[in-house]
């Protein structure tokens, strides 16, 4: 007989403020608990320096994930000049130092180096895997962290603020891959100086955007005081990570046999105009996400929903 799975079966995203502290790993563990949720993933981590947005998934939700990590992302970071560190943030060891502080023309003015896409040496304290570890743990263990540098894109990248002349406040919008921390030290570099991040802050991920988030903290008291639905009225459905996906309604009859695993084959005059990854829905509900070739739907993730 199999073991009933602990939790409820509740499916959808949940877009969690992040605080300063908590690694990824932990805010996720506390979001499960809060929504006594039988599974949870995120999308994409955050260091636990970093604080903004990190979408949640919530059990089918977490078949969409993919489709998020592939998303562009929008940060807000504080580059502090003066030492640049063995981590590229604010806890690592300083590894070198400058005297120069680049004015703001001069910050301005090396920007178009950066904008479109750029090679990018990912710092040596990161998730990136070598030789199936990853990079951190073998520079926690003392070892010399050689990383292949890899392309990166830079959609947009502005001066905000500067509130003096060791910081300056600058916002980017990147494709997924991009160290923040690794750009930071490398425009530094590009000024003659040396600069860690001392402030991080992810401002979008994909479709989630920072006015949606709510604290993590605010989130877990709701599944304390609150009565029902608690946090659930900050459950968002699992379709909201594909609106850019193309969706397509089928019958009764149609979503049975995707959700066993069987192709769906669309035609007539009346068939639509379709290609690549396709949402199959019924009534409204998410079916399927298929891959449409050949006239046919073809199921890749089903999702079983519980109304």
């Amino acid at each position: 007989m199999a073991r009933r799975k602990k939790g409820e079966a509740i499916s959808g995203w949940v877009i969690v403020d992040k605080p300063l502290g908590p690694t990824s790993s932990d805010v996720v563990n506390r979001v499960r608990r809060a929504f006594n949720a039988q599974k949870a993933g995120h999308a994409g981590t955050l260091d636990p320096l970093a604080t903004g947005i990190l979408p949640v998934a919530l059990g089918e939700a977490t078949k969409t994930v993919p489709f998020i990590l592939d998303a562009s992302k929008s940060y807000r970071f504080t580059m502090r000049f003066g030492a640049e560190t063995s981590t590229d943030d604010a806890e690592g060891e300083v590894t070198a130092e400058s005297a120069h502080r680049p004015s703001d023309s001069e910050i301005e003015a090396v920007f178009p180096r950066f904008r479109g896409m750029i090679e990018q040496v990912p710092p040596a304290f990161s998730a990136v895997k070598v030789d199936g570890e990853r990079a951190y743990t073998r520079a926690r263990a003392g070892e010399e962290v050689e990383l292949a540098a890899r392309s990166v894109e830079i959609h947009k990248i502005a001066l905000v603020s500067r509130p003096d002349a060791d910081h300056a406040e600058l916002e980017i919008s990147c494709s997924k891959g991009t160290y923040v921390r690794s750009l930071a030290r490398d425009l530094a570099r590009e000024l003659g100086s040396a600069a860690h991040v001392s402030a991080l802050r992810r401002t979008r991920h994909g479709p989630f955007r920072e006015e949606a988030a709510i604290p993590l903290d605010k989130l877990c008291a709701l599944g304390h005081i609150a009565p029902a639905p608690g946090p659930r009225v900050h459950l968002l459905p699992l379709e909201t990570a594909l609106d850019d996906i193309p969706a397509q309604a089928v019958s009764g009859e149609d979503a049975a046999r995707l959700r066993k695993g069987q192709g769906v084959l669309l035609r007539g005059r009346d068939a639509p105009i379709l290609s690549g990854s396709v949402l199959a829905t019924h009534r409204g509900d998410p079916v399927a996400l298929t891959e449409y070739r050949q006239g046919e739907l073809r199921p890749v993730r089903v999702f079983n929903l519980v109304n």
